[in-house]
This record gives C-alpha cells, sequence and structure tokens, in this order.
C-alpha cells in the first residue's frame, strides 16, 4: 500500500481497526497488558511493532499471544521511526498507538470508533488515561488531553506539571483537545501520512504534541472521550526522575515550538522560553540535581545543531494560526498557584 493512500471500509461501513503496540526489550510488559488488549479489542487486529529487541519478547509473543501479528523493525529508532517503519505495513482505517504498559477496559474502542464514525474532520482520538497504579487518579502522559501554552510548555485537563487531579467524573465528557497522548492515540490512517506521520528528528518524548499540531494546521481537529478508559503504568521506557527524559522534553519543546509557530513570533518565544530554561538548569543545581541541569544544557546545544533541519521543515509545513489558550502555565502554576485545569 501506499504511504498515504485512503483505505475504504468493508461492505457494512464499518472502520478497520489496527491496535499497534510498539516494544523494545518489554516481555514483562506484554505480559502483564497484551492480555487485558486481547480481551477487549474484539474486531481489531493487534500488532507488536519489536524495535529489534535484545530479549526474548518476539518468542514470547509467537508462543504465548499467536493471534497477535508481529512486525519486526531492523533497528531501535525510538517512538517516532518504529511506528513510521511498522504503520507503512498497514492498511486499517484506524491506527491506535498504544504503549506497551496500558491496560484496556470492557468496550474502550466503541466510543473512540463512534467519534471517527461521526465526524469526519477529527482526525485523532484519545481516551481516558488513569494511573494504572493509583487508579482513581489521572496519569500524567496524557490525563483527559492535552494543551500547550503559547512558550510550547504541555499540560493537560487533570494534570498540570506534577500535579495530577483524582478522577471523579469530572471529565467525562467528549471535547476538542490540541494533542492527543501517544500512549493511546488513536489517528485516522489517511489523516497520519497526510501530515507526514511522525517526525523522526524527535526519537522519543512529545512527537504527538507535533503531530496533533500539524493535523490542526492541515484542517482537522482532535478530540478527547471520556467514555473510553485505560490505565497507563508510565515511566515504562524512561521515569520522570532519568535526566534522558528532561533532556527529550526540554530539546522537543523547542523543535515543535521553532517548527510549527507562526510569524516571526516564534524567535521571540523560544528565546523567552530558553531563559525558563535556565531558571529551570539553576533550580535543579540547588536541588542537587546536576545530571537533569547537564540534561538541560545538552537539549539546547542539540537544538542548536538541529536549527537548519527545523528550519527547513518549518519552511515546508503549513502554519496557520496559535492554538494555546494559556500564554504562560508556569506563571499560572508557580506564581498563581493555580493546581487544576478547572482553576485556569
Amino acid at each position: 500500500m501506499e504511504q498515504g493512500m485512503k483505505t475504504e471500509t468493508n461492505k457494512e461501513g464499518a472502520l478497520s481497526v489496527a491496535v499497534v503496540i510498539l516494544n523494545w526489550n518489554g516481555r514483562d510488559l506484554l505480559r502483564e497488558f497484551l492480555p487485558s488488549v486481547l480481551k477487549y479489542s474484539k474486531g481489531a487486529n493487534i500488532y507488536v511493532a519489536d524495535n529489534a529487541s535484545t530479549d526474548d519478547s518476539v518468542s514470547i509473543i509467537r508462543d504465548e499471544f499467536p493471534k497477535v501479528k508481529i512486525i519486526q523493525n531492523k533497528i531501535n529508532g525510538g517512538f517516532a521511526k518504529g511506528y513510521n517503519d511498522a504503520l507503512k505495513h498497514l492498511k486499517e482505517d484506524i491506527f491506535i498507538l498504544l504503549n506497551s504498559d496500558v491496560e484496556v477496559t470492557e468496550n474502550w474502542l466503541e466510543p473512540i470508533l463512534d467519534i471517527f464514525h461521526t465526524e469526519p474532520d477529527t482526525a485523532a482520538v484519545q481516551p481516558k488515561l488513569l494511573d494504572y497504579k493509583n487508579r482513581n487518579h489521572f496519569e500524567y502522559a496524557g490525563a483527559a488531553g492535552g494543551f500547550i501554552d503559547m512558550l510550547g510548555y504541555p499540560y493537560c485537563r487533570g494534570r498540570i506539571f506534577a500535579s495530577l487531579e483524582e478522577d471523579h467524573g469530572q471529565y467525562n465528557d467528549d471535547t476538542y483537545i490540541f494533542w492527543a497522548s501517544g500512549a493511546c492515540l488513536a489517528i485516522r490512517n489517511s489523516a497520519f501520512y497526510e501530515a507526514g506521520g511522525l517526525d523522526e528528528i524527535y526519537f522519543a518524548h512529545q512527537e504527538e504534541i507535533d503531530l496533533c499540531w500539524r493535523l490542526h494546521n492541515l484542517g482537522y481537529r482532535v478530540k478527547y472521550t471520556g467514555g473510553s478508559r485505560v490505565y497507563h503504568l508510565g515511566g515504562a521506557t524512561l521515569n520522570s526522575m532519568n535526566p534522558r527524559k528532561t533532556f527529550f522534553n526540554f530539546r522537543n519543546s523547542l523543535f515543535s515550538l521553532l517548527k510549527n509557530t507562526p510569524g516571526a513570533a516564534a524567535f521571540l518565544l523560544i528565546f523567552l522560553r530558553m531563559i525558563l530554561d535556565a531558571l529551570a538548569a539553576i533550580k535543579f543545581i540547588a536541588a542537587g540535581k546536576f545530571a537533569h541541569f547537564y540534561a538541560i544544557l545538552q537539549a539546547h546545544l542539540s537544538f542548536y545543531r538541529h536549527i537548519t533541519i527545523l528550519l527547513e521543515k518549518r519552511k515546508n509545513l503549513p502554519k496557520k494560526k496559535d492554538y494555546y489558550t494559556q500564554k504562560s502555565i508556569v506563571f499560572s502554576y508557580f506564581i498563581s498557584g493555580k493546581r487544576k485545569f478547572s482553576d485556569l
């Protein structure tokens, strides 16, 4: 199948679905979380895209989960390349990118597919993302749908920085959001390729924000549905205390700002963002977290090294308008003390 080619629904008009789990040395996660995906994903094709694992993940899938289809990537190219390499083999109408550490629940697919059936301009959908270990709280990676402020800082309904809300039904609605979490991202096949797929320059973290930004610029919508619920373990690849995650988050946020922010104001915003990054680095030094300070320094150096490539990408991408609703989530959170999305 040619990339970007629109697929056809079957005779009954049902959308075909591929649930695609990216795996790298995740044998224990597969054993723990694949059973729920197989049990509750009726009608979907289940794939594990293996990113050149060195453990026995692939043999475990073959022996213990024979209904799961295996795609073997030649290298570990990270989240973006891993999915790009895997999805090019598939022809289903809807791709669901699902982390290997996500437990799905009964009827989790129906609300997502209902939106795709009734809203042709909605390209991507995210379910409610709850914490696998603390099940009555939202999970960091996407909670109840994501947004960004004008400086590119991501935040969510149900999660602002490290403050996670308890779920008591406040986000049981369906609503439009800016970005859908890559932990469980449902996206139309045709829109994925029209937007250019995931940008492999990111390697890992925040690439779904960039993809959703491009979807918006193409005129699509992104939506959250509280009618679908999944539980995310989180930190299975890199936990929040890992300096490598600090590196990717700081660097990739700058990538997205330079690529996607419209107008000459983008460069002023990046300058302001760098000042705030410097303050964050100083805070890490004060806390004795020198590895995280070094990670921010390396993030900025990597950003400078990629500027030529990013400017070329910026030139070739459609840029329509800003999509932020908060000028500074940093000010709202750290200065004004607003800890919940409803307080913003």
